[in-house]
């Protein structure tokens, strides 16, 4: 997605050797304008796929997510990565280690959200290792849904996230595809929308 990588290349910061720091715009502070964008790209990319839920992990993953499901007029559910009092139905875990913050979160879906009729488009912020689509996977199974695809915004193509999701037989959407850092400056692989 063009605008998304030109974005990348105005106000990203590569950090070191693996970190890509995209804060001015998605992970801290959100530009809605481009989120819409990126919410009608991944609409229009599964728009044949009969999405019934969005689903993503706190707390970059929402924003892309809200707007993917307003486009397409489905809920999004996300996972939490601490339990709160209100959260006493049957819960949906599973272990998630974050790359960036190198912590193990063990994260939660109530049950009464997710039903074996649902068609579930998980979408990211990022794709590293794979790690958060993993654990989301594990819990959307658990229930029996399917899951139509994995949607990420930001995919680092020099590590293993890809691979490992399509190993396991899901289908894998990335926007911008970053190759390397070169530099301190962002390469791109070329994006799959």
């Amino acid at each position: 997605m063009q605008l998304l990588e030109e974005r990348i290349k105005a106000d990203g910061r590569v950090l070191g050797d693996s970190v890509l720091k995209v804060d001015n715009f998605l992970t801290h502070q959100v530009d809605y304008k481009l989120m819409k964008e990126i919410g009608k790209q991944f609409a229009e990319t599964f728009a044949d796929a009969g999405i019934t839920k969005v689903v993503t992990i706190e707390a970059s993953g929402i924003a892309p997510a809200v707007y993917v499901a307003e486009a397409l007029d489905v809920p999004m559910i996300f996972a939490k990565k601490s339990k709160n009092i209100t959260m006493n139905e049957e819960l949906l875990t599973a272990e998630v280690y974050s790359f960036t913050k190198q912590i193990t979160s063990t994260v939660s879906i109530s049950r009464k959200f997710l039903s074996p009729d649902d068609k579930v488009l998980i979408i990211d912020d990022f794709l590293a290792n794979g790690q958060a689509a993993l654990g989301l996977i594990k819990i959307i199974k658990e229930v029996g849904a399917d899951i139509e695809g994995v949607g990420i915004v930001i995919e680092k193509s020099f590590q293993d996230g890809r691979k490992s999701l399509e190993d396991a037989g899901y289908k894998v959407v990335s926007l911008a595809r970053v190759a390397k850092f070169e530099d301190g400056q962002v390469v791109f692989a070329q994006a799959d929308a």
